[in-house]
C-alpha cells in the first residue's frame, strides 16, 4: 500500500511552494525510536532488553517529519478495550509545527489508507504535562468521548 502525505503551502523566495510535513518510514526507524523513548507511554523492559521496534503488532503506518523531530503511529489491530477503528498509538511533537496541524495531516493520510475508519487514541491525563490533556487533538477537530476502565481518556475524530 502506498500513501502520500498531504502538503503544506509555504512562501519561499516570493513563491508559493508545497512542503510535506510527514514522510512514511518504518517501525524501528532509529530517530523515531529515540522520540518514542521520550514519550510517556514508552514501555521499559524489566530485564533491560534494548528495544528495536516501537509500533506494536497489527497493520501500521509510521510517520516522521523530515527533521525527525515529530512522529505519529497509526495502528489497525484488535483492541482489547473493544474500541473500533484505527488507533493513534504514539504521537510526539518536538518540532516547531503546531501539533494540531500535524494531527490533521496524519488524519488525511489515514483517511487515504483506511477510508471510512474511525480514528481514536488514548491519553493518560496523569502522565502528560498539559493542564488540558488532549487539547492538541481537540484543536485538530477531535473530541473527548469517555474513559477506559483504567482511567485513560478516549478521544476520537468525529
Amino acid at each position: 500500500m502506498t500513501c502520500y502525505a498531504p502538503f503544506r503551502i509555504i512562501v519561499w523566495k516570493g513563491m508559493l511552494v508545497t512542503e510535506p510535513l510527514w514522510y512514511l518510514t518504518k517501525d524501528g526507524d532509529r530517530t523515531c525510536l529515540d522520540l518514542y523513548e521520550r514519550h510517556y507511554s514508552c514501555y521499559r523492559y524489566r530485564d533491560g532488553r534494548k528495544r528495536v521496534l516501537f509500533a506494536g503488532p497489527g497493520e501500521k503506518i509510521v510517520l516522521r517529519t523530515g527533521d525527525g523531530d515529530a512522529m505519529f503511529v497509526w495502528r489497525k489491530f484488535i483492541d482489547a478495550s473493544g474500541e473500533q477503528g484505527i488507533n493513534c498509538a504514539v504521537f510526539r511533537n518536538e518540532s516547531p509545527n503546531l501539533a494540531s496541524d500535524l494531527i490533521r495531516q496524519a488524519d488525511a493520510i489515514a483517511d487515504h489508507c483506511w477510508p471510512g475508519e474511525r480514528h481514536y487514541t488514548y491519553v493518560n491525563s496523569k502522565a502528560v504535562r498539559s493542564r488540558n490533556p488532549g487539547f492538541c487533538f481537540v484543536a485538530a477537530g477531535w473530541r473527548r468521548c469517555g474513559l477506559t476502565k483504567g482511567g485513560l481518556l478516549i478521544m476520537e475524530r468525529p
